[in-house]
């Protein structure tokens, strides 16, 4: 199966809302309307990509790259990722390991000197990014604001 990865776009909301959906699926949908008003503010974002992988043409993957300027480590960026998602019927076909390979592609052409993600405390999860060249190097916090 050929996959192919690379920026979405606006056409590919559903898609990725249906995506969202399987992340977080307790999550209740979010209304077109919303979800239309924060895509446009996303899609203005500066430093901000949102990649998708196709395969079998369905979008099966996505990853949420932000590129944060730096002072340190001699002005060099640091990329983080947010909200992977593989499609349950596109997981274990490599779809996931080519989305984070564009994702760290991503960070090199603009110039970072890290990619930084955190992870869910799933074992599985864990085996999936160290397979991807990604070490757990710290203890992230996370502090919920309701």
């Amino acid at each position: 199966m050929k996959i192919t990865v690379r920026s979405a776009a606006e056409v590919d909301l559903p898609a990725l809302l249906a995506l969202y959906s399987e992340l977080n699926p307790d999550d209740a949908p979010l209304p077109e309307a919303s979800a239309g008003a924060i895509w446009a503010a996303m899609s203005r974002q500066q430093g901000r990509t949102i990649l998708v992988a196709e395969a079998g043409g369905a979008v099966a993957g996505t990853a949420d790259c932000i590129v944060m300027p730096n002072l340190t480590r001699g002005g060099r960026a640091i990329l983080f990722v947010e909200n992977v998602v593989v499609a349950a019927s596109f997981q274990r076909q490599g779809v996931g390991r080519q989305l984070m390979e564009a994702v760290v592609r991503l960070g090199e052409s603009v110039g970072c000197y890290k990619v930084q993600l955190l992870a869910a405390d799933d074992a599985y999860v864990h085996t999936f990014y160290e397979a991807c060249g990604f070490k757990a190097l710290a203890e992230g916090f996370r502090r919920y604001i309701r």
